[in-house]
């Protein structure tokens, strides 16, 4: 019998999502992935919550980023992110121990025009 998992393919289990790494197009690590955004009704991932700064967790913020922006590298085995330090201070953030209010379609809005990629429910 053969073993599906082994051969490869475009999928991945939200469980192995969480925890990778987020690098910078030079492999350089920005922070890690916390959790996925799902659209309830189309079952399609919406954002991705980048954790980073702090030092165990504490004092760490949490960026959330348009599914979009996201690319995967299979050489460093994360998802690359195009971002500079001034375009990272400046990104749509909250504290980790804080949440973002996702019923609030205007924040989300405010995510995609910071980030210049359309809204995955359409318009802009």
């Amino acid at each position: 019998m053969t073993d599906i998992m082994a051969k490869p393919h475009q999928l991945i289990a939200s469980d192995r999502v969480e925890g990778t790494a987020v690098r910078r197009p030079n492999g350089d690590r920005l922070g890690h992935i916390e959790r996925l955004m799902i659209d309830k009704i189309t079952g399609k991932v919406s954002y991705a919550i980048l954790s980073f700064g702090g030092f165990l967790g504490i004092g760490s913020n949490l960026l959330p980023l348009p599914w979009a922006r996201l690319n995967y590298n299979p050489r460093f085995e994360a998802y690359e992110l195009d971002i500079d330090d001034d375009e990272l201070k400046r990104a749509p953030s909250f504290r980790a121990d804080k949440d973002f209010d996702w019923g609030d379609r205007s924040q989300e809005a405010e995510l995609h025009r910071y980030y210049g990629i359309p809204p995955y429910w359409g318009g802009f």
